[in-house]
């Protein structure tokens, strides 16, 4: 009985063997290929920190984001010229059917230079300011001079948002006014409106820093945390596309976005998580 048993045994071996093997092989698997990411300037820095992460823990990856605004990330994603189109409002009827990945929620602020003794708005007061209605700050409690309009240019996500959330409602809509500077990226407008005590713009959350000054909105600063409990009124989604149903790599790293290590990058950015 002792030899037959041995025997057993000893045939055994080489499966265990086997699968101790290709256990280890399944363990050590190394994620690699190559993620592109292109579209809303407002989407961009977080996709940047999201992809610094992703490829710290996976080497063998390279995920590259570019801008170029949410236009161009709807028209690269649907041509495939891209793999991921980053988006900072809804689809429209007329654009491709893409499949969206709620990657984050963001305010729009309105923002002036720190030097501006204005400090909040009513939103029927933004309305008008970016309509050509009012035109000079006086009449909102500002100084005696003109207000200089700059906004983002026509097929940006932010603008997009901003024109049906506050130039759209009430009805009539109001169209942005016509002498109103254009800027290609929200770092743009913050630019120029933080060199311009009497200039006036809106821009991500994501890009507030101490050369603008948030204005607060009937009431209510522009903050994560009104953003989040629904107080502040101007806050849209932003979006991953893809073409299909994401496979492979560009799945792993969309789901790494969407968990718990990416939403909290998300939080700690200053934009809304989704989880």
């Amino acid at each position: 009985m002792k030899v037959n048993s041995t025997r057993k045994w000893a045939s055994l071996i080489p499966l265990v063997l086997l699968l101790a093997g290709l256990l280890l092989a399944a363990c050590g698997k190394q994620v690699s290929g190559t993620v592109t990411v292109a579209g809303s300037t407002t989407v961009q820095p977080l996709a940047e920190l999201l992809a610094d992460e992703f490829t710290g823990q996976n080497p063998d990856v390279e995920v590259t984001v570019s801008g170029g605004g949410t236009s161009v990330g709807i028209t690269s994603v649907s041509n495939g010229t891209v793999d991921i189109g980053a988006a900072s409002r809804e689809l429209k009827s007329d654009e491709p059917a893409l499949v969206e990945h709620l990657l984050a929620r963001d305010g729009i602020a309105v923002v002036v230079a720190p030097g501006n003794p204005v400090t909040g708005l009513s939103k029927v007061q933004v309305r008008d300011i970016f309509g050509g209605v009012i035109g000079n700050w006086k009449d909102v409690g500002g100084p005696d001079h003109a207000i200089n309009v700059v906004v983002r240019e026509s097929g940006s996500g932010t603008r997009t948002a901003f024109e049906e959330m506050v130039m759209a409602k009430p009805e009539p809509a109001v169209a942005l006014a016509s002498t109103a500077l254009e800027q290609n990226s929200n770092g743009g407008v913050k630019q120029v409106v933080g060199g311009d005590s009497y200039a006036i713009g809106f821009i991500s959350f994501g890009y507030i820093d101490g050369t603008v000054k948030a204005l607060s909105i009937d009431g209510v600063a522009a903050t994560a945390d009104s953003a989040r409990n629904g107080t502040y009124p101007i806050v849209r989604p932003l979006y991953f596309l893809t073409k299909a149903e994401p496979e492979g790599l560009v799945k792993e790293f969309i789901e790494f976005c969407l968990g718990e290590e990416g939403q909290a990058i998300v939080a700690e950015e200053g934009y809304i998580s989704v989880d």
